[in-house]
């Protein structure tokens, strides 16, 4: 792909995220296109489909996670676990709205989660094991009781209409349960 086109992708990429983000489904291609700075055409030749254009941002959004989570992991900190535990959280509205349009769009959620599925989870289980090696969470616990906290806390921060200051108490009690006794 020349440079010229892979900034206009990144760009439209940025903006429909943002976009998504803010107003959900609703959201034209033509506010992305506005909100990008590059005219409609530009938007369909790299995307044909609303549904194209909200799948792209999931999986950049997935890919983005599994590269903070490795490079946590490449890193020699116990406490980089529960940090990636909180960022997820705290930054999971913006995607949980992404990851709603996609699905009311008729999108493959499978089919982009399973591309970075492998790796964050390769990822988490370092981050993981490092925790667990540094006395910072139970022995106990895997890989896949992480992934449905992690789900049951996104919930739970969005059932209490992302209220920060419940959102850290969610994110409180979960970590203080996942501490050894």
């Amino acid at each position: 792909m020349r440079a010229d086109a892979r900034r206009n992708r990144d760009r439209v990429l940025d903006a429909a995220d943002l976009v998504f983000s803010e107003h959900g489904l609703t959201a034209s291609t033509e506010d992305v296109a506005r909100r990008a700075g590059v005219g409609i055409g530009t938007v369909f030749r790299h995307f044909p489909t609303k549904g194209a254009l909200l799948e792209a941002v999931f999986l950049r959004r997935l890919e983005w996670v599994a590269e903070h989570a490795e490079s946590l992991a490449m890193s020699d900190t116990p406490d980089a676990f529960i940090g990636f535990l909180t960022q997820s959280v705290e930054q999971a509205r913006s995607k949980s709205a992404v990851t709603d349009a996609l699905a009311a769009a008729g999108g493959d959620l499978e089919k982009a989660k399973s591309v970075v599925q492998e790796r964050m989870n390769r990822a988490l289980a370092t981050l993981l094991s490092r925790a667990q090696a540094a006395s910072e969470v139970r022995a106990d616990i895997g890989v896949a009781e992480v992934i449905a906290l992690l789900i049951g806390m996104t919930r739970a921060s969005e059932h209490t209409g992302w209220d920060p200051q419940v959102q850290a108490r969610i994110i409180d009690v979960v970590v203080s349960g996942l501490r050894p006794n």
